[in-house]
């Protein structure tokens, strides 16, 4: 099994900014508020958090087992 990344660059589908953060591994991320433009992010339909949405790696359950943190 390869190692669960937990650092993944969230990029606003709004203004384009983009932010590293480190994801939580026990909870969802529901809502990302852009800095930039503060924008309230939320998941795309399908999608469990605004990291497997906006994200550059799908947050670590999603990465551990194929499914949803919630």
């Amino acid at each position: 099994m390869s190692e669960v990344i937990l650092k993944s660059t969230i990029t606003c589908p709004t203004c384009g900014h983009q932010k590293e953060e480190i994801m939580p591994t026990d909870a969802c991320q529901f809502f990302y508020n852009c800095e930039n433009c503060k924008e309230v992010l939320r998941p795309e339909p399908g999608d469990c958090c605004v990291y497997c949405s906006y994200g550059s790696a799908a947050c670590p359950p999603i990465q551990e087992n194929g499914k949803g943190c919630c």
